[in-house]
Protein backbone atom coordinates (compact mmCIF):
# COMPACT_ATOMS: atom_id res chain seq x y z
CA UNK A 1 0.00 0.00 0.00
CA UNK A 2 1.40 3.77 -0.96
CA UNK A 3 -0.36 6.93 0.34
CA UNK A 4 -0.15 10.11 -1.29
CA UNK A 5 -3.14 13.06 -0.96
CA UNK A 6 -5.38 10.64 1.60
CA UNK A 7 -5.38 7.95 -1.65
CA UNK A 8 -4.24 4.13 -1.27
CA UNK A 9 -2.68 2.30 -3.82
CA UNK A 10 -3.51 -1.63 -3.34
CA UNK A 11 -2.41 -4.15 -6.11
CA UNK A 12 -5.27 -6.72 -6.83
CA UNK A 13 -3.89 -10.00 -6.78
CA UNK A 14 -7.30 -12.17 -7.52
CA UNK A 15 -9.82 -11.73 -10.08
CA UNK A 16 -11.94 -12.85 -6.75
CA UNK A 17 -11.56 -9.45 -5.51
CA UNK A 18 -14.53 -6.98 -4.64
CA UNK A 19 -12.98 -4.36 -6.58
CA UNK A 20 -12.33 -6.44 -9.66
CA UNK A 21 -16.20 -6.54 -10.96
CA UNK A 22 -16.39 -2.68 -10.68
CA UNK A 23 -13.18 -1.89 -12.40
CA UNK A 24 -14.18 -4.39 -15.34
CA UNK A 25 -17.83 -2.52 -15.73
CA UNK A 26 -15.81 0.76 -15.78
CA UNK A 27 -13.38 -0.55 -18.23
CA UNK A 28 -15.92 -2.21 -20.50
CA UNK A 29 -17.91 1.14 -20.32
CA UNK A 30 -15.03 3.50 -20.68
CA UNK A 31 -12.46 1.90 -23.70
CA UNK A 32 -14.06 0.72 -26.80
CA UNK A 33 -14.47 -2.98 -27.61
CA UNK A 34 -11.04 -2.47 -29.91
CA UNK A 35 -8.93 -0.92 -27.24
CA UNK A 36 -9.56 -3.63 -24.26
CA UNK A 37 -9.38 -7.14 -23.39
CA UNK A 38 -12.10 -9.36 -23.43
CA UNK A 39 -13.21 -10.96 -19.87
CA UNK A 40 -11.17 -13.69 -19.63
CA UNK A 41 -8.13 -12.11 -21.12
CA UNK A 42 -8.99 -9.40 -18.36
CA UNK A 43 -8.87 -11.99 -15.64
CA UNK A 44 -5.76 -13.81 -16.85
CA UNK A 45 -3.57 -10.49 -15.91
CA UNK A 46 -3.93 -11.20 -12.40
CA UNK A 47 -1.93 -14.69 -12.77
CA UNK A 48 1.09 -12.52 -14.73
CA UNK A 49 3.57 -12.03 -12.70
CA UNK A 50 4.74 -9.09 -15.10
CA UNK A 51 1.69 -7.40 -14.30
CA UNK A 52 -0.01 -5.16 -11.25
CA UNK A 53 -3.89 -4.61 -11.08
CA UNK A 54 -3.91 -1.56 -8.80
CA UNK A 55 -7.24 0.34 -7.13
CA UNK A 56 -7.03 3.61 -6.42
CA UNK A 57 -8.91 4.58 -3.42
CA UNK A 58 -9.77 8.01 -2.07
CA UNK A 59 -11.74 8.97 0.67
CA UNK A 60 -12.39 4.92 1.54
CA UNK A 61 -13.99 4.83 -1.86
CA UNK A 62 -12.57 3.14 -5.16
CA UNK A 63 -12.38 5.68 -7.51
CA UNK A 64 -10.39 3.82 -10.82
CA UNK A 65 -7.22 1.71 -11.40
CA UNK A 66 -4.08 1.25 -13.11
CA UNK A 67 -3.42 -1.30 -15.16
CA UNK A 68 0.56 -1.69 -15.23
CA UNK A 69 3.55 -3.81 -16.72
CA UNK A 70 6.97 -4.00 -15.14
CA UNK A 71 9.27 -5.03 -18.50
CA UNK A 72 12.98 -4.66 -18.76
CA UNK A 73 13.88 -0.90 -18.54
CA UNK A 74 10.37 0.74 -18.46
CA UNK A 75 7.12 0.43 -16.93
CA UNK A 76 4.12 0.36 -19.34
CA UNK A 77 0.84 1.88 -18.43
CA UNK A 78 -1.75 -0.68 -20.12
CA UNK A 79 -4.91 1.26 -18.89
CA UNK A 80 -5.22 4.55 -16.30
CA UNK A 81 -8.76 5.58 -15.22
CA UNK A 82 -10.30 7.61 -12.83
CA UNK A 83 -14.33 6.55 -12.44
CA UNK A 84 -16.40 8.96 -14.41
CA UNK A 85 -17.97 10.25 -10.92
CA UNK A 86 -14.63 11.58 -9.48
CA UNK A 87 -13.04 13.09 -13.00
CA UNK A 88 -12.52 16.72 -12.94
CA UNK A 89 -11.08 16.66 -9.78
CA UNK A 90 -7.52 16.82 -10.14
CA UNK A 91 -7.07 13.12 -9.15
CA UNK A 92 -5.90 11.83 -12.64
CA UNK A 93 -2.47 14.59 -11.28
CA UNK A 94 -2.30 12.92 -7.53
CA UNK A 95 -2.24 8.84 -9.34
CA UNK A 96 0.29 10.66 -11.80
CA UNK A 97 2.75 11.24 -9.11
CA UNK A 98 2.59 7.99 -7.46
CA UNK A 99 3.43 6.64 -10.85
CA UNK A 100 6.20 9.25 -11.11
CA UNK A 101 7.17 8.55 -7.65
CA UNK A 102 7.05 4.07 -7.57
CA UNK A 103 8.22 3.86 -11.62
CA UNK A 104 10.88 6.29 -12.86
CA UNK A 105 10.60 5.18 -16.70
CA UNK A 106 7.25 5.09 -18.30
CA UNK A 107 5.15 4.36 -21.51
CA UNK A 108 1.68 4.92 -22.13
CA UNK A 109 -0.53 5.02 -25.37
CA UNK A 110 -3.19 7.76 -26.02
CA UNK A 111 -5.28 8.32 -28.71
CA UNK A 112 -3.87 11.10 -30.98
CA UNK A 113 -5.41 14.32 -30.10
CA UNK A 114 -6.90 15.03 -33.37
CA UNK A 115 -9.43 11.90 -33.13
CA UNK A 116 -11.73 14.75 -30.86
CA UNK A 117 -12.41 16.63 -27.47
CA UNK A 118 -11.57 13.98 -25.21
CA UNK A 119 -8.47 12.83 -26.95
CA UNK A 120 -7.22 16.35 -26.88
CA UNK A 121 -7.91 16.89 -23.40
CA UNK A 122 -6.25 13.66 -22.72
CA UNK A 123 -3.15 14.69 -24.36
CA UNK A 124 -3.37 17.87 -22.46
CA UNK A 125 -3.40 16.04 -18.79
CA UNK A 126 -0.25 14.03 -19.65
CA UNK A 127 1.86 16.58 -21.21
CA UNK A 128 0.76 18.67 -17.97
CA UNK A 129 1.14 16.20 -15.90
CA UNK A 130 5.43 15.24 -16.78
CA UNK A 131 4.49 13.27 -20.60
CA UNK A 132 6.19 13.72 -23.73
CA UNK A 133 5.18 12.12 -27.21
CA UNK A 134 7.60 9.53 -28.87
CA UNK A 135 5.96 8.37 -31.51
CA UNK A 136 3.19 9.31 -33.47
CA UNK A 137 3.41 6.29 -35.89
CA UNK A 138 2.53 3.43 -32.82
CA UNK A 139 0.38 0.70 -33.90
CA UNK A 140 -1.40 -0.46 -30.84
CA UNK A 141 -1.77 -4.63 -31.95
CA UNK A 142 -5.44 -5.87 -31.89
CA UNK A 143 -6.87 -7.54 -28.90
CA UNK A 144 -8.20 -10.55 -30.67
CA UNK A 145 -9.31 -12.32 -33.82
CA UNK A 146 -12.76 -9.88 -33.98
CA UNK A 147 -10.71 -6.48 -33.02
CA UNK A 148 -8.78 -3.86 -34.85
CA UNK A 149 -5.53 -2.80 -34.47
CA UNK A 150 -5.55 0.70 -33.75
CA UNK A 151 -3.20 4.10 -34.70
CA UNK A 152 -2.41 5.53 -31.11
CA UNK A 153 0.44 7.68 -30.08
CA UNK A 154 3.49 6.33 -27.30
CA UNK A 155 4.09 8.73 -24.38
CA UNK A 156 6.89 8.77 -22.25
CA UNK A 157 8.03 10.36 -19.01
CA UNK A 158 11.80 9.86 -20.45
CA UNK A 159 13.29 9.87 -23.32
CA UNK A 160 14.01 6.05 -24.54
CA UNK A 161 17.66 5.50 -26.14
CA UNK A 162 15.48 3.01 -28.50
CA UNK A 163 12.04 3.60 -29.17
CA UNK A 164 11.84 0.71 -31.80
CA UNK A 165 12.97 -1.83 -29.14
CA UNK A 166 10.35 -0.47 -26.52
CA UNK A 167 7.68 -0.83 -29.15
CA UNK A 168 8.99 -4.67 -29.87
CA UNK A 169 8.78 -5.27 -26.37
CA UNK A 170 5.37 -3.99 -25.89
CA UNK A 171 4.32 -5.70 -28.69
CA UNK A 172 6.38 -8.88 -27.40
CA UNK A 173 4.99 -9.36 -23.68
CA UNK A 174 1.97 -7.10 -23.57
CA UNK A 175 -0.04 -8.15 -26.74
CA UNK A 176 1.96 -11.69 -27.52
Amino acid sequence: MFLIYNMEFLQITSPEDYRVQEIFHSYCSTFPEDERRDQDKFFILFSNPKVKIISVLHEAKNIGYLIIWELSHFTFVEHFEVFAEFRSQKLGSYITRYLFENYPKIILEIEPEHLGDDARRRYSFYQRNGFHLIDEMYVQPSYGKSKKPLDLWLLANYSPENVKEVKDEIYDIVYH
